[in-house]
């Protein structure tokens, strides 16, 4: 299968839905070098893939009045996680989850610390970014402006990986860029989805994903992440949806249509 695919909209349409979390797939190549066991790296995938995130952007873009493009990694983060920074400026890479995971959600080991991260960055990693790259830039020679809106979900409770865990965690939070979140995109976003319960800024996650070829430098580039938690929609940590993925698409379809 294709590690990622970029789904066509509406030609004119600047929006770019980028689902990165979604997929559990690991390839056969890649499995050997991941230390655990199937029962345990099906565990760990319930913990650590945004469950239905690609059905959820899907559902909005259906229901959107013009269809937005949509990027979705059909691998899992495991394999790597394409919004890191592949380079010392990763914050997570201090408990081992930069662009090539070596821990756990838990802390456990997931790849020998040891790990050349080199060989999955080239052939996994940089393919993604350069495809992410061209396809803003692709929206904005159609439309004179892109915006990413970045689709995830996150866990109720706070898993002992996470750097922020103190904050609050509400249905709902938006992650921003003090450069490429104008604060239009943030009012229309809690707008969108107050219906869904409250929304809170950059916690428990910050932040949101920008290809580097723009990030801080081309103001046309917007951009926001969605964090969903993911009890309002899904049985945790991995299992089906609830009647709030209904509620959840409408709230995006409008982000999509204010956008």
């Amino acid at each position: 299968m294709s590690a990622f695919e970029l789904l066509p909209g509406d030609p004119a349409s600047p929006v770019l839905l980028h689902v990165p979390h979604a997929a559990r797939e690991i390839p056969e190549e890649v499995r050997p070098a991941i230390v655990l066991d199937d029962r345990a790296l099906a565990a760990e995938l319930d913990h650590i893939t945004d469950a239905h995130t690609a059905e959820l952007a899907a559902l909005a873009a259906e229901l959107a009045t013009t269809t937005p493009w949509r990027f979705v990694n059909r691998l899992s983060r495991l394999v790597v996680d394409p919004e890191r920074f592949p380079d010392e400026r990763e914050e997570m890479a201090a408990v081992g989850m930069g662009a090539v995971y070596t821990r756990t959600t838990h802390l456990g080991e997931l790849r020998p610390p040891e790990t050349d991260p080199e060989p999955l960055l080239e052939r996994y990693f940089r393919p993604y970014a350069r495809a992410m790259t061209e396809a803003v830039a692709d929206r904005l020679a159609a439309a004179g402006r892109a915006v990413i809106i970045d689709v995830h979900s996150y866990p109720s409770a706070p898993l002992p990986y996470e750097p922020h865990a103190a904050g609050p965690r509400p249905p709902v939070c938006l992650g921003t860029d003090p450069f490429h979140t104008p604060p239009w995109l943030t009012a229309a976003a809690r707008e969108a989805f107050a219906p869904c319960g409250a929304t809170g800024l950059d916690s428990p996650f910050a932040g949101t994903y920008v290809p580097l070829e723009f990030y801080g430098t081309d103001a046309r580039v917007g951009a926001l992440m969605v964090e969903i938690r993911r009890d309002t929609y899904m049985a945790e940590p991995g299992g089906p949806t609830g009647p709030g993925l209904d509620r959840l698409a409408d709230a995006l379809a409008g982000l999509v249509n204010a956008v």
